[in-house]
């Protein structure tokens, strides 16, 4: 696999992309690429259309920068398409570590990094860790002594293991 610096003005989207790109997108993949640069070429087919890196093409695009890392594909034809579909695809299929995101990213924060540069607003982490609370620590509603009984009453119990009926 080899990367090249190729001319953006060679490139072009693929007409039938099935990924869109919304504005939040592409800004935060612009926030990304201004501070980490581009990381990772996207993949064109010999003709120069996008295969992967949409998102990146268009970014990159709007940032005026002149050329784009890219690796060339030999797939064509429905190879070239099922493969621009499990490439977004199989990156859906992944799971967030809620907890370790979270830690990760209020330790970003705390460092005065630009969280949008990740990828995540400030309002987001502090949903996150909210909802994260929210799981760890339930709200507490006390109960009517309906609903807990009465400490001073003595309620027959059974035994799950053996059967044996008996009084605490």
């Amino acid at each position: 696999m080899k990367i090249e610096s190729v001319p953006i003005e060679s490139i072009s989207t693929d007409p039938a992309n099935l990924r869109k790109h919304d504005e939040r997108n592409i800004s935060a993949i612009i926030a990304s690429l201004r501070r980490f640069g581009q990381q990772h070429p996207i993949v064109i087919d010999s003709r120069g259309i996008v295969l992967a890196g949409n998102g990146r093409y268009e970014a990159i695009k709007r940032l005026g920068w002149p050329t784009i890392l890219a690796v060339r594909s030999d797939l064509a034809g429905v190879d070239a398409t099922a493969y621009a579909i499990a490439d977004n695809r199989t990156a859906e299929l992944a799971n967030w570590d809620d907890t370790a995101l979270a830690e990760t990213l209020r330790a970003l924060q705390s460092e005065e990094f630009d969280i949008q540069a990740a990828g995540f607003t400030g309002d987001e982490v502090d949903q996150l860790i909210e909802k994260l609370a929210s799981e760890i620590v339930p709200d507490f509603h006390p109960g009517t002594i309906d609903d807990q009984g009465r400490l001073d009453e003595k309620v027959k119990t059974t035994c799950p293991e053996c059967g044996h009926e008996f009084t605490p």
